[in-house]
C-alpha cells in the first residue's frame, strides 16, 4: 500500500513572501476562505485583479464564496431572454437563438441598444463575495491600519494538505503574529486562532468588510457603492454576534463567535470590528441563506476539518510516482497532489463550478457546462464518486427549462446551455447558445458514476436519473439531420474549438464521435433498466457521417476552413476523452496527434489541452507523448507554486478545468480502460516506477 500521509505531506505548500498572485484556499466544495500572506483577507488591494489586469501584472482577489451566494442587479427595463435573440435559417425553419452578447462591446464603453438585454442577461445573475475578514495592524497606538504587505517580515506560511490546515506567521513592528485558518468540512464556516502580544496592546484587531455584488467579469465585488447594500448588527452578544445583509433580494446572515473581546460597528459604511484584550483570540463566522448559523468553537472546526481531510486522502485513489528517474517525475507528482485538494475545494460541491472555483469570480461566477467534464469526472475516476454525484442533482432541477429550450428551437428531448447560473436560464452569446459539446456531458458522468458506485448506489442512479438520460438523448437524437441516408451534425453550430462560423459549420469531428458515445450510453442504461435499444438511435448511431480526413489527419470540421490550428486541438478528444467508436480509426488519430504535437500554435492552446493530447497519446499507444504532453513548457500549461494553472493574467489568474482535466489523464495513463494494460500511459522504458492503487478503469 502508499504511504499516502507522506506522499500528499511531499507536497506541503509553503509561501515566504506576499505576492498578488499567491493566496491560499480553504474550503468543503460549497465555501471557501481565500487568504493573503496573513492566513487571512488582510490586504485586500493587493491581491485587486482589476487593479492588476489593468497593469498587465498577475493577481487572485482574495474573496468568502459559496454555492448558495448569489445576486441579481436591479431589471428596471424588465428584459427576458426573448429579448436578446436573432434568428438563423435552418432545416426546421426560421429559429431564434439567443445570441446578442459581444464581450468586446461590454469592455469597450457604451453598450449599442440592441446588445443592452443581452448584456444584463450574461452578467446576471452573479456570484456573491460573501465579505472580507483579515487583521487591522498599526505600528503604533493611533496610526492608520497598515495597507502594505511589504512592511511584514520573517512570513511563513504553510498549508497543510492532509489536514486542511493553513498556518501563517510573520512579524509586524518587530512583534510575531501567528495566524491558523481551518474551514469546516459541511458548512460555510471558516475559523481562525490568532496570537500576538499586538492583539494585548491594541495594536491588532479583525475587521469584517462586505461589500455589494459586482457583475463585471472578473470582479467578486463592489467597494465604491455603500449606499446600494445594508449590514446590520441585529444581535450584539457578549461573546457572539449576528450581522444581517442584504443586497436587493438577495439576503444572508453572518454570525460570529469568539473566545474573548467587543464588537463594534466601524464609523465606515459595513467595516464591524472585533477588539481583544488578549493575546490569543479564537474566532469562528458562519454564512447562512437562511436563519443564522449554529455556534461552534476553533477547536471543534480544526478537528472536524482535519478528520475530513484525512478521510478524503485515505480514500478513493492514489498515485506515487518516488523512486522514478525521469526528473519530470516530481513536478507531475506535485501538480496531481495539489490539483486533488484544489478541485476537493473548488469542484465538488452542489453546483457545476465556475471556471475558477469558489477562489474568485469569472464570467461572473456563472458555469459552464462544456467545462463540467473537465473540473469533475476525474472524481468517478479516482474512486470518489460521491464529490461527483453532489452537482449532478442541478441537472434534474434544471430539467424543465433545458427541455423548453428544445421546444423553442423544435427539437425533442432537453438541450443542456454553456453559460449559466443556478436557476438554468442560458445566458446570451453568439458562441454559449449554439455550443453543442456539453450535450453529451451528463451522459458520460452519469456513466462515470454508474461504474464507479456499488450495486445499491447503481440502481438508485437508473431510478433517479433514467429519465434525464432519455431526455438527452432524445435532444441528441432529434439534433442530428439525415442526407441520402446519413445523419450529419448540421449547421447551425459551434464546436468546441469555438471560432468557426456557426452559420455554416457541420460535422465536427470530435462531436460526431462524442454524440455516437452519448447515444451508446443512453443505450446501455435502457438496457439496465429492462427497455430495449432504441431503434432509430441505434439507426443513427450506426449511419453517422464519417469524419473529415485529409492526408491521412482528421480534420476539425467538415466545412471550410476544415482545420484552424489555434485554440483548441479539439479533434484529439474523439480518441482519448471519448474511448474508442467505429467512428475513429486509431492510426489515423496517431497521425493527427504527431500532426497536432508538430504543427499547433501552442500559445493559443487552453489549460485542459494538454491533458486532451495525453489522453489521445494513452489511447492509441504513445505513453512517450503522454508524458511530453503533461509537461509541454507553454505558457497556459504552467502550474504555479500553489497549484494554479493561469491563463488570461488576471481575467484568470486560476483555471480549474486544467486541474481536473490532468487528473483525468493521469489516471487513464495510470489504469487504463476495460481490457488495458497496466499504466499504458507511462512509458516502459524503466525510468518511471508508477505504483498506484484505487482507480476505476475508464470505457
Amino acid at each position: 500500500m502508499i504511504d499516502r500521509e507522506h506522499l500528499v505531506r511531499r507536497h506541503t505548500l509553503d509561501v515566504d513572501q506576499p505576492d498578488p498572485a499567491s493566496v491560499l484556499t480553504v474550503g468543503n466544495g460549497d465555501f471557501a476562505y481565500t487568504a493573503d500572506i496573513t492566513g487571512m483577507q488582510t490586504f485586500v488591494a493587493h491581491h485587486d485583479q482589476t487593479a492588476a489586469f489593468a497593469e498587465q501584472r498577475l493577481a487572485v482577489n482574495t474573496a468568502t464564496m459559496a454555492s448558495w451566494a448569489w445576486h441579481e442587479m436591479p431589471n428596471p427595463e424588465g428584459y427576458v431572454l426573448a429579448d436578446a435573440m436573432s434568428t438563423y435559417d435552418t432545416a426546421r425553419g426560421p429559429v431564434r437563438y439567443p445570441d446578442k452578447f459581444d464581450m468586446a462591446s461590454m469592455m469597450g464603453g457604451e453598450l449599442p441598444e440592441e446588445l443592452r438585454a443581452g448584456a444584463w442577461l450574461h452578467m446576471n445573475p452573479q456570484r456573491v463575495d460573501l465579505g472580507r475578514i483579515g487583521l487591522r495592524l498599526r505600528a503604533e497606538q493611533g496610526a492608520e491600519p497598515e495597507t502594505d504587505p511589504a512592511a511584514l517580515t520573517s512570513c511563513r506560511q504553510r498549508l497543510d494538505l492532509w489536514t486542511g490546515t493553513l498556518t501563517s506567521s510573520f512579524e509586524y513592528a518587530g512583534r510575531p503574529v501567528r495566524v491558523t485558518t481551518v474551514a469546516d468540512p459541511r458548512h460555510a464556516r471558516v475559523a481562525f486562532r490568532i496570537e500576538s502580544e499586538l492583539l494585548t496592546d491594541g495594536l491588532a484587531d479583525v475587521a469584517l468588510r462586505f461589500p455589494y455584488a459586482s457583475d463585471g467579469f472578473f470582479q467578486t465585488s463592489d467597494w465604491t457603492g455603500p449606499d446600494r447594500h445594508r449590514s446590520v448588527l441585529e444581535r450584539d452578544g457578549e461573546r457572539d454576534a449576528v450581522i444581517g445583509r442584504v443586497l436587493d433580494d438577495t439576503t444572508y446572515t453572518v454570525r460570529l463567535d469568539w473566545s474573548e473581546g467587543q464588537l463594534a460597528a466601524d464609523p465606515e459604511p459595513h467595516v464591524f470590528v472585533l477588539t481583544p484584550r488578549t493575546s490569543t483570540l479564537d474566532l469562528v463566522v458562519g454564512f447562512a441563506p437562511d436563519g443564522e448559523a449554529d455556534a461552534d468553537t476553533f477547536a471543534s472546526v480544526a478537528e472536524s476539518a482535519q478528520t475530513s481531510w484525512r478521510e478524503f486522502w485515505t480514500s478513493g485513489a492514489a498515485l506515487d510516482l518516488a523512486g522514478s528517474t525521469d526528473p519530470r517525475a516530481h513536478e507531475l507528482e506535485r501538480r496531481v497532489v495539489l490539483s486533488q485538494y484544489l478541485t476537493a475545494v473548488n469542484c465538488a460541491g452542489t453546483l457545476p463550478p465556475q471556471e475558477t472555483g469558489l477562489i474568485t469570480n469569472s464570467w461572473q461566477g456563472k458555469f459552464h457546462l462544456e467545462m463540467h467534464w473537465w473540473h469533475a469526472a476525474h472524481f468517478a475516476a479516482w474512486g470518489r464518486p460521491g464529490l461527483l454525484a453532489r452537482s449532478m442533482d442541478w441537472y434534474l432541477s434544471a430539467l424543465d427549462t433545458a427541455r423548453e429550450t428544445a421546444r423553442a428551437q423544435s427539437y425533442e428531448g432537453a438541450r443542456w446551455p454553456k453559460h449559466v447560473g443556478p436557476d438554468g436560464r442560458e445566458s446570451p452569446s453568439d458562441i454559449g447558445s449554439l455550443l453543442i459539446w456539453q450535450q453529451p456531458h451528463p451522459l458520460y458522468l452519469l456513466e462515470l458514476l454508474h461504474r464507479a458506485s456499488d450495486e445499491d448506489t447503481r440502481a438508485v442512479l437508473l431510478d433517479r436519473f433514467g429519465e434525464l438520460v432519455e431526455e438527452t438523448a432524445r435532444f441528441m437524437a432529434s439534433f442530428v439531420e439525415e442526407r441520402s441516408g446519413t445523419f450529419h451534425l448540421p449547421a447551425p453550430l459551434v464546436p468546441a474549438q469555438e471560432f468557426y462560423d456557426a452559420r455554416t459549420t457541420e460535422d465536427p469531428t470530435f462531436e460526431l464521435a462524442y454524440w455516437w458515445w452519448g447515444l451508446e450510453i443512453a443505450q446501455i442504461w435502457r438496457e439496465r433498466r429492462g427497455l430495449a435499444r432504441h431503434t432509430r438511435r441505434q439507426r443513427i448511431q450506426d449511419h453517422l457521417a464519417p469524419p473529415r480526413q485529409e492526408d491521412g489527419v482528421y480534420s476539425a470540421i467538415a466545412t471550410e476552413p476544415y482545420l484552424r490550428r489555434d485554440d483548441h486541438p479539439a479533434m484529439l478528444c474523439a480518441l482519448g476523452m471519448v474511448p474508442a467508436t467505429p467512428l475513429i480509426d486509431p492510426e489515423t488519430m496517431e497521425s493527427t496527434l504527431l500532426d497536432v504535437r508538430d504543427n499547433w500554435k501552442w500559445d493559443t492552446a487552453w489549460g485542459w489541452d494538454f491533458p486532451v493530447m495525453a489522453m489521445t497519446a494513452t489511447r492509441v499507444g504513445r505513453p512517450d507523448l503522454a508524458v511530453a504532453a503533461l509537461l509541454t513548457d507553454a505558457g497556459k500549461n504552467q502550474y504555479l507554486g500553489t497549484g494554479h494553472s493561469p491563463q488570461i493574467g488576471s481575467l484568470l489568474p486560476l483555471y480549474l478545468p486544467a486541474n481536473g482535466a490532468l487528473l483525468a489523464a493521469v489516471s487513464l495513463m495510470a489504469a487504463g480502460w476495460d481490457g488495458a494494460a497496466d499504466c499504458p500511459g507511462f512509458p516502459a522504458d524503466g525510468t518511471w516506477q508508477v505504483r498506484h492503487e484505487g482507480f476505476i478503469p475508464w470505457p
